[in-house]
Order: structure tokens, then C-alpha cells, then sequence
């Protein structure tokens, strides 16, 4: 088989290929949206669950964690059904790799969190915060600074990941290249513009990360804009771990 540029020009600026890529980037978001808050709720019950919700969080993490999320797919996509569950393509995508990515995520969490020093947990149970309070106001500000960039990573993996999608014949970009190959019979041509089109995704995400990370890496902000009711919370957490 002989390449063809025609062929591969033609290809790239398909609107079957170009409707792939926006699949690919809806798909990747919401599916990616969906397995953090999944990720949050499996971490937290980790952490600070009792031992049901405890066990119940790692035997979620082990099961996908553990097995391929091609074969999770499969199984969401046909195997349901005969519980009585009916999905239909899409919604099989979204929840394979939502389920999937929540519970990489719950780790990514959880490590975060555990990265914040010990000392801010103490100094702000102290001064008399709830749990909620401590986690929103101490906890996660800090430990996003960790969390961002394997977070950033995790995204760029499911731009990827989503072409898995299309055993279950959801019409994303790969899938849409597999389709023109079927056309035309040009299989190494749209399999070279499918990866172009992966490649331009993953580096436009690459700077918008970048972008982000950048901005998380700044100072939380300069000591004469904390006000003087935290000023005095600060002096006090520190008065009472000066007694203890």
C-alpha cells in the first residue's frame, strides 16, 4: 500500500475526523468531572469513613484499579443488560471511564491531603474549627498545590483513553478513523491523522496545564491581606501550640 497525501489531507480536515475530535474532548471532560467527584467521595471514605465505608472505598479502588478498563466497558456495555440495566453507547462510555478515573483519583486525593503538614490540622482544630471547615479552608487549598498536576496528567491520559470507546462503538476520534479506514480502505493514512489529531489535543491541554500549574504555584497571598479576625486566630493557634 502505497501513502497517499491526498488521501491524508483529505482525512485530517474530514468532518466525520473533526466530529471524533469533539467527541473526544466532551467525552474526556464530563467523564473526567464525573470521576473526580467519585474520586473525592472514595478518598474521604477512605480516610475518615468508618470501617464499612472504609472497605467499601479500597474494594472500589482494587476492582478498577485492578482490571483493564476495556474489559470494564465491555462488561458495562453488555453485561447490564442482563441485570435489567439498559445504557446506550454513550452512556456506557461516560460511566466506564468516569468509574475507571474515580478511582485512580481517589489516591491522587488522598496523597494529597496526607501532604499537607500535620501542624495545620492541629493549629486550626485549636482554634475550635469543624471537620468541613478545616477540610475547605486549610485542608484542600494546600494540598491542591499537590493534587494539580497529577490531576493535569490524569486529563491527558483520558484524552487518550478515551479511544478505548470505541470497542463499544462509541463514535469517537478513533472510532471515526476506523470508519474512514473501512471507506476507503486507507488504513494507515487515517490511523496517522487520528494520531495527529491526539497529538494536538494532548499539547493544546499541555499549555492550558501549564497555565494552571503556574497559577497554583503563586503565594496564597501576602501577609497584609489576611484580615485582623485571622490575624487573631493565627496568634491564638499559636499561643495554644506554644502551652501544649
Amino acid at each position: 500500500m502505497n501513502w497517499s497525501w491526498e488521501f491524508f489531507f483529505a482525512y485530517l480536515t474530514n468532518g466525520m475526523m473533526m466530529r471524533g475530535a469533539w467527541t473526544t474532548i466532551w467525552l474526556s471532560v464530563i467523564s473526567m468531572i464525573l470521576g473526580l467527584g467519585l474520586g473525592v467521595v472514595a478518598a474521604m471514605m477512605k480516610m475518615y469513613g468508618n470501617r464499612a465505608l472504609r472497605w467499601t472505598a479500597e474494594f472500589y479502588i482494587w476492582l478498577f484499579r485492578g482490571t483493564p478498563i476495556l474489559i470494564q466497558l465491555v462488561i458495562i456495555y453488555t453485561g447490564l443488560p442482563q441485570l435489567g440495566i439498559r445504557l446506550n453507547v454513550i452512556e456506557s462510555a461516560i460511566l466506564g471511564l468516569a468509574l475507571n478515573e474515580g478511582a485512580y483519583l481517589a489516591e491522587v486525593m488522598r496523597s494529597g491531603i496526607m501532604s499537607v503538614d500535620k501542624g495545620q490540622t492541629d493549629a486550626s482544630r485549636a482554634i475550635g474549627m469543624t471537620w468541613r471547615q478545616r477540610m475547605w479552608l486549610v485542608i484542600i487549598p494546600q494540598a491542591t498545590r499537590t493534587i494539580i498536576p497529577p490531576l493535569g496528567n490524569q486529563f491527558n491520559g483520558m484524552l487518550k483513553t478515551t479511544s478505548l470507546a470505541s470497542v463499544i462503538s462509541m463514535e469517537e476520534l478513533m472510532r471515526s478513523a476506523q470508519m474512514l479506514a473501512q471507506t476507503e480502505f486507507r488504513v494507515l493514512e487515517a490511523y496517522v491523522v487520528a494520531a495527529v489529531w491526539y497529538l494536538v489535543l494532548v499539547s493544546i491541554w499541555g499549555l492550558v496545564q501549564a497555565r494552571i500549574e503556574a497559577h497554583y504555584e503563586k503565594p496564597f497571598g501576602p501577609a497584609a491581606a489576611v484580615s485582623p479576625d485571622a490575624k487573631k486566630d493565627i496568634e491564638k493557634a499559636t499561643q495554644l501550640s506554644g502551652a501544649t
